[in-house]
Order: C-alpha cells, then sequence, then structure tokens
C-alpha cells in the first residue's frame, strides 16, 4: 500500500519488463541490412541492365515485328476468312436454310395440322380409355384389398422390430459413453496437454524469434533494393555524363568545329569549281553534238538534192477566211463580166 500521494495525482505505472522481440531486431537488424545491400545491388544493376535492354528490343524489334506480324495475320488469315464467310458462307447458308424451309418446313406444318392432329385426338381418347379400365381400375383393386392389409401388417411389425432395435441401441451407447470418456481422459492427458505444453513454452516462442528476424530480413532486402536502384541511377548517370563528355562531346566539338570548316573549304574550293567545270564541259559537248546533228542533217539534205534533184513544191494553200476568199472571187467575176 502507498502512504504518500504522487505529485502529480497519478498512480504508480508497473515497471516494463524488455522486450524479447525488440532485443531480436536491434541484433538481427543491422548485419542483415549489411548483407543484404552487398548482395542485392549487383542484383538489382543487373536487373535494370535487363530492363533497359528489354525496353530498347521492345521498341526497336519486337513492336514493329509484331506490328508486321499483326498486318501479316490480317492480309493471310483474317481478310481471306471474312471474304469466304461474308461472300460464301453467309449466301450458302441463307440459300440452304430457305431450301430446307421450303423441303421441310412446310410440309411438316402442313402435315401436323391436317394429319396428326385429328389422329392424335382419337389415339388420345382410345389410349385414355385402355389406361382407365386397364391400368386404374385393377391398380385401384390391389392397393384396397390386398397392398393395405398388408401394409398395416408389416407396419405394426416394423413397430415392434424398431422398439426392440431402440433398446439395443441405448445399451450399446452407454458403453460407447463410458468407453468415450475413459479415452478422452486418456487421450487428454497423454497427447493434448504435452502438445498444449510444447507449443505455449517451445513452439510460440521461436516463432515468434523466427518471425522478427524474417520480417528484418524482408525490411533488409526491401531497404537494399531500394539503395540499389538509387546506386544504379547514379551509376548510369555517371556512365551518360561520362559518355558525354569522352565521346559525343568531342565529337559534336569535332564535327561543328573541324569537320564542318573542313566540308566547306573542300566545297567551295575543290567540288563547286569542278561542279562549274563539269556543266560547263556538258554545255560545250551539248553545243558540239548539236552543231554536229545540224551538219550531218544538211550534208544528207545536200546529197539527196544531188541525186534525187528538188522536191516537188506543193500548191499554196490559202489560208485566209473563207468568207475574205469568196469575196475576192465573186469580185473578180463581176469586174469580167462588165469587161464583157
Amino acid at each position: 500500500m502507498e502512504l504518500e500521494k504522487r505529485p502529480d495525482g497519478r498512480p504508480q505505472e508497473p515497471p516494463r519488463r524488455s522486450d524479447p522481440e525488440g532485443c531480436v531486431a536491434a541484433v538481427v537488424r543491422v548485419p542483415v541490412r549489411i548483407v543484404a545491400l552487398v548482395l542485392v545491388v549487383p542484383v538489382r544493376m543487373a536487373w535494370d541492365v535487363l530492363v533497359v535492354a528489354g525496353r530498347f528490343l521492345r521498341d526497336t524489334v519486337f513492336r514493329p515485328a509484331g506490328r508486321a506480324l499483326a498486318w501479316l495475320g490480317r492480309v493471310l488469315f483474317v481478310w481471306p476468312l471474312v471474304g469466304i464467310w461474308r461472300y460464301a458462307v453467309v449466301p450458302v447458308a441463307r440459300g440452304v436454310a430457305l431450301l430446307g424451309h421450303v423441303l421441310l418446313v412446310v410440309p411438316a406444318v402442313w402435315l401436323y395440322r391436317t394429319v396428326l392432329t385429328p389422329a392424335g385426338r382419337g389415339l388420345y381418347a382410345a389410349l385414355a380409355w385402355l389406361g382407365r379400365y386397364l391400368v386404374v381400375v385393377p391398380a385401384a383393386w390391389l392397393y384396397a384389398w390386398l397392398l393395405t392389409p398388408v401394409g398395416h401388417a408389416l407396419a405394426w411389425c416394423g413397430r415392434g422390430l424398431a422398439w426392440c432395435l431402440g433398446m439395443i441401441v441405448t445399451g450399446v451407447g452407454a458403453v460407447l459413453t463410458g468407453v468415450g470418456a475413459v479415452l478422452y481422459w486418456i487421450t487428454r492427458v497423454l497427447v493434448v496437454l504435452p502438445a498444449l505444453v510444447l507449443w505455449r513454452w517451445v513452439l510460440t516462442p521461436v516463432g515468434r524469434v523466427l518471425a522478427v528476424i524474417g520480417r528484418e530480413v524482408l525490411d533488409a532486402l526491401g531497404h537494399a533494393w531500394r539503395i540499389a536502384g538509387h546506386v544504379s541511377r547514379a551509376f548510369g548517370r555517371f556512365l551518360g555524363t561520362l559518355w558525354r563528355w569522352t565521346v559525343a562531346e568531342p565529337a559534336r566539338w569535332a564535327y561543328r568545329s573541324v569537320l564542318t570548316p573542313a566540308g566547306h573549304a573542300v566545297r567551295d574550293t575543290v567540288l563547286r569549281p569542278l561542279a562549274d567545270a563539269g556543266r560547263a564541259a556538258g554545255r560545250v559537248t551539248r553545243q558540239a553534238l548539236a552543231a554536229a546533228r545540224l551538219t550531218v542533217r544538211q550534208t544528207r539534205a545536200d546529197v539527196r538534192r544531188a541525186l534525187f534533184g528538188e522536191p516537188a513544191k506543193p500548191p499554196p494553200v490559202d489560208r485566209r477566211e473563207p468568207s475574205v476568199a469568196e469575196a475576192r472571187t465573186l469580185g473578180s467575176s463581176t469586174t469580167a463580166l462588165t469587161k464583157d
């Protein structure tokens, strides 16, 4: 019993016991995280390399190949099958359906309405009369005068047999209840209680320790995976920067500062004069060929004129308008008549 009152007015809390799980977690956490980091970093870097390679292959190889295969499949399979279905199967099916309707459905409906329905009504009446006097009446007589007395006798015998069996079952049940109680206590003392002690004082603490270790291992693997991701990303950025400053930037500087001026100089001092000279030579060659063709044509004409003489000239054709020519002809005719 506490005689003095606490200053803050709260009751004194009992001392806390040390948590075994916290001790195990504190002992296991740091080594497990170090080992997991050492083991996971190479795996994460290899995984990132595989992811980059897979994305590159997906964008450059697999996706175009898949599109090409899809287009080829549509061309080779889908479009022919659609054409066959649309222009062959569907018309044939419609024709067969129409033919079946005309040859089977219409005659069957006519036969059912005109033949089978009247015949079925007469047959039903005959079968009903025969069934009533050949089956129902004898069955009712058999049930009333034979089955009912026999059923009452069997029921009385069954009640007696059931009472005897009930007494036997009651006795056997009492014996089995006693045997079951003995077996229950034997099983409880020899099996259940030792198993309960084993579970409570051995398996439960060991399981808790293993659970703490497993949880810490999983946490360490997740932490190491995240750290390995940062390390892999930083290493990739370092490789990209190294590639840019050792290969890309020098190549760009050489292209802009050396190759481009050198190319312009070669173009201005060598290629452009050569192109101008080539164009001039082509122009001179075309003019020489044109002059040679003209000379050959004139020579051929002179030879033909010397051998066959001058060609006959066609009569001049009045290319003026018909109205003007007719007016002049009519005027000349009028003048001639006046002179006469």
